[in-house]
């Protein structure tokens, strides 16, 4: 009964901390209203939360060893906790953003010391079994955040956004107290490598500020842009060197000369780019594009979660009759594949229902890379290197994430200028279907009191909002196709694993969701 109630307590923790990445995307509206700022400092309330996690889940085997994983943790949710409280408290919004950024320090912890706390409640033999079933709590957080986040905004404030962590944070923290031991496999510290530190903060810092916030601000065209993305990559280059040398590096990046953990997380950067670019998406043209509320963007995901549940014990079952990780990693990408082009074809007519089947694809294809890539992560490594596999794993999904968004906004922008040439382009005298859309608006506008002079120039004044509406969903759409191309891709990447013997006794500790 202890046993199940540690499980439950982590899993809650971790699902608490993925519901954050993904809860304030539909609330950044009424925050800027709210606060008085624009959608452009609002949206450093993302920003600020990427940044914090990236830094610190690569530190969490270093933090584990060096403050113990049982203090490590519990002051993690104390300081979630203590965080999110004031993130809803706070009366500005560069307040807010300090408070969401240290929310990010603490979260960091709750996702690989989670899975590793999970995985050591099994047997060797069950290891498929857990990995499936923290795969499933680990799924439902970023799945259902833009739900919970709708409803909360549409029917509270989107302060409870924040204060709702406030009672799960409080009883997984009493429950950690009483139930969390400290970890088996501890290894002291003997000395810490400050200079690794202070190079992974510049370094992962700097380059997911430069990821998130590219675009919006036009790249090096920003002064802030040109000298972070220097810093990024002098900071890196050091901090590789330095971790590689070093006789206690506070990452241990020696461990990716297992190939079947560098080719893993490849993979891994894949499926973060494609999990967190779909989420990020997805809602964008519901609401943008075709006026769904936030709720309803939000329910959109929901039938795939469920279906994801299942998806993730048939996996793990899988994996326990010996089916190769291989291949259903690759039924994986032909799932998320097939997702991205049936969403590339859509159009404004389309329903709440297609969209919904579509997402169906997109959590079956999450569900399938789970537990396999987790799996193959890890096969080859010591059991003193996992938890440090683990987190080298989750910071390539984080940052796999931060390159797909950026990467899909830059490619976005630039699809919906041509797309708008192109249509423009259609706009003439002689192009009989254009003159006659724009006779039936000038008598649109007439039937309803407009002088003829006026109804006309309205009339050109609607054809352009329908062009510029056009234009900005293919060229959103466009994005979708482009995802689906990296993951046919990265596809051949699985042909490293063709052949490889199954290893009985590996150790799953990935919190991939």
């Amino acid at each position: 009964m202890k046993r199940k109630l540690l499980i439950i307590t982590v899993i809650a923790a971790a699902i608490m901390e993925l519901i954050d990445t993904s809860i304030v995307n539909v609330a950044l509206n009424y925050m800027s209203g709210n606060l008085g700022s624009t959608l452009e400092d609002t949206s450093w309330v993302v920003t600020a939360y990427g940044i914090a996690n990236v830094i610190i889940i690569p530190m969490t085997s270093f933090l584990v060893n060096n403050l113990g994983r049982r203090n490590y943790y519990i002051g993690s949710i104390i300081l979630f906790t203590f965080c999110s409280f004031m993130c809803g408290n706070a009366g500005n919004i560069w307040e807010l953003v300090a408070f969401r950024f240290l929310q990010g320090v603490g979260g960091g912890a709750l996702l690989s010391v989670s899975a590793m706390v999970v995985y050591e409640a099994f047997p060797k033999e069950k290891q498929n079994v857990a990995s499936a079933l923290f795969g499933i709590g680990v799924f439902i957080g970023p799945t259902i955040g833009p739900t919970l986040g709708g409803y909360i905004t549409d029917n509270f404030s989107w302060r409870w956004i924040f204060y709702i962590n406030i009672p799960i944070g409080l009883l997984t923290a009493i429950s950690c107290y009483k139930l969390l031991p400290e970890s088996p496999t501890r290894q002291k510290v003997k000395k810490i490598d400050w200079a690794g530190i202070i190079l992974l903060i510049i370094g992962i810092g700097s380059l997911q500020t430069v990821l998130e916030r590219g675009e919006t601000d036009d790249w090096f065209a920003a002064t802030y842009i040109t000298v972070l993305t220097v810093a990024a990559v002098m900071s890196l280059i050091l901090f590789v060197y330095r971790e590689l040398t070093t006789e206690h590096p506070v990452v241990k990046l020696s461990i990716l000369k297992y190939p079947s953990l560098s080719i893993s997380a490849a993979l891994t950067f894949v499926t973060g780019m494609g999990m967190f670019t779909s989420i990020y998406l997805t809602p964008i043209v519901a609401q943008r594009f075709l006026g769904f509320s936030p709720t309803q963007s939000g329910l959109l995901l929901l039938p795939g979660a469920i279906t994801a549940v299942f998806a993730l014990i048939i996996t793990g079952r899988l994996l326990q009759r010996g089916v190769p990780p291989a291949l259903i990693v690759l039924l994986g990408f032909i799932c998320f594949i097939y997702f991205n082009w049936s969403m590339s074809q859509a159009n404004l007519a389309i329903s709440f229902g297609a969209i919904s089947m579509s997402l169906i694809f997109r959590a079956i294809g999450m569900a399938l890379l789970t537990v396999p890539l987790a799996t193959l992560a890890v096969s080859a490594l010591q059991a003193k290197d996992m938890p440090q596999g683990t987190a080298i794993n989750n910071m390539m999904r984080q940052l796999g994430g931060s390159f797909g968004i950026s990467i899909i906004n830059t490619y976005a922008a630039h699809r919906v200028q041509q797309h708008r040439v192109d249509l423009i382009s259609n706009i003439r005298n002689d192009n009989i279907l254009m003159t006659d859309r724009l006779h039936a608006y000038t008598s649109m506008f007439m039937s309803k009191g407009s002088p003829m002079l006026e109804a006309k120039q309205r009339a050109v004044g609607l054809m352009e909002k329908v062009v510029e509406k056009q234009s900005s969903f293919i060229g959103y759409l466009d994005s979708y196709q482009l995802i689906g191309l990296i993951f046919i891709l990265a596809i051949p990447l699985l042909l490293f694993f063709v052949g490889k013997k199954k290893n009985k006794k590996i150790l799953i500790v990935s919190a991939d969701h």
